[in-house]
């Protein structure tokens, strides 16, 4: 059996790489002689990176009668290895861009728009959780520290319990007298979040601008001008937090909270004047999620550095330098939860398509930044007794907001011989087994139309997202009017019927 199996994988193997061959012609050589290269480069370096790690360890165990030069190796085998990487990403990003242009006038170039959206969102997803889980981690270590008397070097200490055995963790005023060998830096979950979420903006919303960025009745807007305005926002954004981080408002946090807040509502506004809906959305979360990788690449990673090169040269080192970075490190954890509300808030249309989806986004935002406000005071043993109802309040009455105005009318009889003409010329183009649409290659979510049985089990969700919310067709690509959908209504409300 195991044999049968491998002569089939063997004969489909060829087959693949027959046909591929097959397929292409002469001018495609060159990008083939790169592709392969790129590959041959990152093969190399992912060679090279295995043996700095080896490097790298076998000097951190060694006892040099010199420690001065056992540090200097260990640093300089890390900046090695940290090129490397980087290299390693450029080789990714050299491949992905090399695919794009090699299909992008031929039938494969939705199979590899896909086939991107699917790795870059999972990595994206990964670090996520990776970069939330020690922002979460490392503040309810804050959070729960006791001041120990008998070493005043220490801010605190605590005893914790997980994985089978007990952690004693304790945290420095600014830093111990001697660096410690072996230090881990949390920066790289930060920054491959950003950059794996940099990169789904890029093939999900401005490969197909027209269809997935811009606004459907847009008249004037050119799809490059959009996403040119989309990747200044977020620099601009960030410029303006960051300046306003430097002024004396950071020691009033309640009023500095109010004012960052309507900056964000007032982007939120902005981008829901410029973008469709979903896009907006999107784009608002990616500018909070660069407020976070700046804070950490901008000054919570250099604080660490010179709080590293203080102790190992004993200099003094001034602590409102750690205090300021510690403090933005706060602020990405208030973040954390909206960012997250974001990231998974394309799949739900009656947030997104709401007549004012920025009053949406603010609403959610600030009930998610208060759960994480009451989280963050339990951690302390403090008292947050008005904290949970009002953002309780504040959740609930974004759900009655949403709630969907009743559609309607007198209705004649609808059969379905009208409606079947319907799903075919305005979702089919998608909602296919073998999708005509120019981007999607397989039909959204499994959906498909492709039998009256096909519609008439997803006769609610039609009714959801086509006339209640009408976020479909995905920016009414096709062109589907309100009278068509009133029509798809009545044949709904009328049972569906299929006779």
């Amino acid at each position: 059996m195991s044999l049968t199996c491998l002569l089939q994988a063997g004969m489909f193997l060829y087959g693949s790489i027959e046909r591929f061959i097959l397929i292409k012609t002469t001018q495609y050589s060159f990008m083939l002689v790169v592709a392969i290269g790129i590959l041959f480069l990152l093969i190399f370096f992912a060679g090279i990176s295995h043996k700095v790690q080896r490097f790298k360890k076998a000097a951190l165990q060694n006892e040099y009668q010199d420690e001065e030069k056992q540090e200097t190796i260990v640093n300089k085998l890390v900046s090695s290895n940290e090129l490397i990487y980087t290299a390693i990403v450029l080789c990714f990003l050299m491949l992905a861009v090399w695919a794009y242009f090699y299909w992008r006038d031929s039938i494969y170039i939705g199979h590899w728009q896909e086939w991107m959206n699917i790795v870059i969102r999972w990595l994206h997803i990964t670090f996520g959780i990776a970069w939330i889980g020690t922002s979460f981690f490392f503040v309810f270590m804050e959070n729960s520290l006791h001041k120990n008397k008998k070493r005043p070097e220490l801010k605190g200490d605590m005893w914790m319990l997980h994985g089978g055995g007990f952690w004693f963790v304790e945290k420095y005023q600014v830093a111990p007298k001697v660096m410690p060998k072996g230090v881990h830096w949390f920066k790289y979950e930060a920054y491959f979040t950003w950059l794996t979420g940099f990169g789904l903006l890029f093939v999900v919303y401005y490969f197909n601008a027209e269809a997935m960025l811009l606004k459907a009745d847009n008249t004037s807007l050119s799809a490059g001008t959009a996403i040119a305005i989309g990747v200044a926002s977020l620099a601009i954004g960030y410029t303006i937090y960051h300046v306003l981080s430097l002024t004396p408002l950071l020691k009033k946090p309640l009023l500095f909270g109010i004012t960052l807040f309507f900056i964000l509502i007032g982007f939120a506004y902005f981008y829901t004047q410029i973008f469709n809906p979903r896009a907006a959305f999107i784009h608002f979360g990616a500018l909070i999620g660069t407020f976070m990788a700046g804070n950490v690449f901008f000054v919570i990673i250099p604080a660490q550095k010179a709080m590293v090169k203080a102790t190992k040269e004993g200099t003094y080192l001034d602590p409102a330098i750690g205090n300021f970075a510690g403090l933005r490190s706060y602020h990405n954890n208030y973040f954390t939860l909206p960012v997250l509300f974001v990231m998974i808030s394309n799949h739900f249309p009656s947030t997104f398509s709401h007549e004012y989806p920025w009053l949406i986004l603010a609403m959610l935002s600030i009930g998610s930044a208060a759960v994480k406000h009451y989280l963050n005071l339990k951690e302390k043993d403090q008292e947050s007794v008005w904290v949970i109802p009002i953002a309780t309040l504040i959740l609930f009455s974004t759900i009655f907001i949403t709630a969907p105005e009743p559609v309607g009318g007198e209705c004649d009889t609808v059969s379905f011989t009208r409606i079947y003409p319907i799903i075919q010329q305005r979702c089919v183009s998608c909602h296919s087994a073998s999708p005509t649409d120019d981007v999607l290659t397989a039909p959204p979510n499994g959906v498909v139309y492709d039998t009256p049985q096909d519609i008439v089990k997803m006769a609610d969700k039609i009714m959801q997202r086509v006339v209640i919310t009408k976020n479909m067709p995905q920016n009414n690509k096709t062109g589907i009017t309100p009278e068509e959908r009133d029509l798809i209504r009545c044949w709904i409300e009328q049972g569906a019927s299929v006779q």
